[in-house]
């Protein structure tokens, strides 16, 4: 940088250094002397005010009141800079500095009040319900209404207070004419661009509005079993059994097919399922079924069902159905149930689980059975079917070296 730029860069902080004088020393005093005002007044209306709401602090204003304290008293002293600006004489550059920034102040302020207004209200509301209860199903439709609801409104009002900062600068004011005389080829310019965020933002409200899904809802997504921990402005996150987390956008959820297992109510019917021989008890189960059922803590006391669902050549299939108050609850209930059954028919019917059975077949026609008796009649010994030399039978000793063999 030269040393010409250099000079002309700090020209405007030199100018305001340079028209620093005794009045604006008394201004810059009057402003400090009016923010200690507004703070005094706040701090003393506060007081008042909370006292006022009573005790209770679970109560509406008494939540208001504590949850936008500091942003009160940052728009209250805001507000007596520009209340006692018009009666302080200052340089005219400093004027519009000091100006531009307390227009700012307020814009942000304002937002910043009507956010933390959202967040009080519905924070109240979701604290009426009780979303750990066992019948949490009114507690999480609530929940799920006012977190969307929250977060597109904390949107909006992002929007338009970042629009109205930006609309008090000149350059600015003029961009937005042009697009606004430009609008139509603009609108489907940036309408392709923002389609993505404004789809998620319409599905949004879609779910707060009909409510597929809950904040704690049991859904089968993308084929993985889980919870619905959060829900925002633009995905939804599901709690996996084994704590991972499954990220859907919004879109996906309204546009492709899901289940929800508590729909209508946390109340859930679970399902086990034995494969088992053709001998085994199916009347001693479903005893043993209700005993079982009867001694589990899981059980609700709704539903208990055994029933032969299947059969093939080898094994027939049963079914228990058991509910539960929710759906791991219902897990853990029919681990236990099929444990302990196989741990009965283990010990009480070994038979009936599951075998391989093989027939032998063997044709008779072609086996001969045969005592110890001749079948011609005669009653001669094995040794007498032997053929023994007859003594007139020549005998032959060329083989045989023994001088003592009988010879003829």
């Amino acid at each position: 940088m030269s040393a010409t730029q250099a000079t002309d860069a700090t020209e405007p902080l030199a100018g305001l250094i340079g028209d620093v004088t005794m009045q604006n020393l008394i201004a810059i005093g009057g402003l400090i002397g009016a923010v200690i005002i507004a703070l005094v007044v706040h701090h003393f209306v506060y007081g008042v005010a909370l006292k006022s709401s009573g005790k209770k602090r679970d109560g509406l204003i008494f939540r208001i009141l504590r949850k936008t304290r500091t942003v009160t008293r940052l728009a209250l002293i805001v507000l007596a800079v520009e209340i006692t600006l018009p009666f302080i004489s200052m340089p005219e550059r400093w004027t519009e500095l000091v100006g531009q920034v307390i227009t700012l102040l307020l814009i942000g302020l304002c937002g910043l009040l009507a956010n933390q207004l959202v967040n009080v209200l519905t924070d109240a509301r979701m604290s009426r319900y009780d979303i750990n209860a066992e019948d949490n199903l009114e507690a999480r439709r609530v929940a799920t209404r006012m977190k969307v609801l929250r977060q597109m409104s904390t949107m909006l009002i992002l929007l338009v207070t970042v629009g109205a900062m930006l609309m008090t600068f000149p350059s600015v004011r003029a961009i937005g004419l042009s697009l606004f005389a430009s609008a139509g080829v603009a609108g489907i310019v940036i309408g392709f661009a923002a389609q993505p965020v404004l789809s998620n933002l319409l599905a949004g409200i879609q779910i707060a509005l009909t409510q597929p899904i809950r904040i704690g809802d049991a859904v089968i997504m993308e084929n993985e079993w889980g919870w619905i921990e959060e829900i925002t402005a633009t995905y939804v996150v599901v709690k996996i059994w084994d704590w991972r987390r499954l990220v859907i956008p919004l879109t996906q959820v309204i546009q492709k097919p899901f289940q929800n297992w508590t729909r209508e109510t946390a109340s859930i019917i679970g399902s086990v399922v034995w494969y088992l021989d053709y001998t085994a008890p199916v009347n001693e189960m479903r005893v043993k079924l209700k005993e079982f059922l009867d001694e589990s803590e899981l059980w609700d006391g709704d539903v208990q069902v055994l029933q032969v669902i299947d059969t093939t050549e080898e094994t027939m299939q049963l079914r228990a159905l058991m509910s539960a108050k929710n759906s791991p609850v219902a897990w853990d209930l029919r681990c236990e149930i099929r444990e302990k059954m196989i741990r009965w028919l283990q010990e009480n019917h070994a038979s009936a689980l599951p075998r391989r059975r093989g027939q032998l077949q063997i044709d008779q026609s072609e086996i001969e059975i045969t005592s110890g008796e001749d079948p011609t009649g005669s009653e001669a010994g094995m040794s007498d079917q032997i053929k023994h030399p007859e003594p007139d039978d020549p005998v032959d000793t060329s083989h045989h070296d023994d001088p003592s063999a009988p010879t003829r």
